[in-house]
């Protein structure tokens, strides 16, 4: 039986594991029991640390929107792709990372095979029809024996996960609200991306789609 992601009572509210990789996993609707906790989050977040579309390191700008929280968040600008401590919108430290966010992310890398897992940083994205994330290994942490933990609310996208090399051609796997990916060990640098978001309309986010990105970002020894 074929189910929207707009059905409250969907069959795909039912948690379950499908393996992408090697120490790769979806987990199917994980989130979606707090999904309405982290929505209010991120609104309190982006009020603090509000929502921008970065400049890349070729000087153009990110078709995604993006915020952070955590001891450290993600940033981009012509000088290249790294970790700061401080927003530069705000010349301030990012909002700290809600209890919530911190509890599933824990739950989810540990449901993956991945014990102990504390995120010191949190990169939120939001796409709106048409946005996209071009193929890309997460390699600006200094900590690659943590899993990537990501997390999707909203409208559905389409998930790209390839490879060790940007050659490899990636699989491609839907994404519904409140699905989890996890994926770490020897698939921790493989590439991944998101197809051009389609235009949709989820009953909690309108027209977009938020992704939350839970990392270590920092060696054991500086995390705080």
């Amino acid at each position: 039986m074929h189910t929207s992601g707009n059905d409250l009572f969907s069959d795909q509210s039912i948690p379950s594991i499908e393996t992408i990789a090697t120490d790769a996993v979806i987990l199917r609707s994980f989130a979606c029991s707090d999904s309405e906790e982290i929505l209010a989050e991120i609104n309190n977040i982006a009020a603090i640390s509000p929502f921008r579309h970065m400049t890349a390191s070729n000087g153009f700008a990110m078709s995604v929107a993006m915020s952070n929280c955590g001891d450290y968040g993600w940033i981009s600008d012509r000088s290249g792709y790294r970790y700061s401590a401080i927003d530069p919108h705000t010349n301030n430290s990012w909002p700290v990372m809600p209890g919530v966010f911190v509890g599933l992310a824990n739950r989810a890398a540990e449901a993956a095979g991945f014990k102990d897992f504390l995120p010191d940083a949190c990169l939120i994205n939001r796409y709106q029809p048409g946005a996209r994330m071009s193929l890309h290994q997460d390699k600006d942490e200094a900590d690659f024996s943590a899993p990537i933990v990501s997390v999707s609310l909203g409208v559905p996208a389409t998930f790209l996960f390839g490879g060790a090399k940007r050659s490899d051609k990636p699989q491609r796997y839907v994404l519904q609200h409140g699905d989890v990916v996890v994926w770490g060990g020897s698939s921790r640098l493989f590439y991944h991306g998101i197809a051009p978001l389609k235009q949709a309309t989820h009953f909690l986010c309108g027209e977009c789609r938020y992704n939350l990105t839970f990392r270590a970002s920092a060696p054991l020894s500086l995390r705080r």
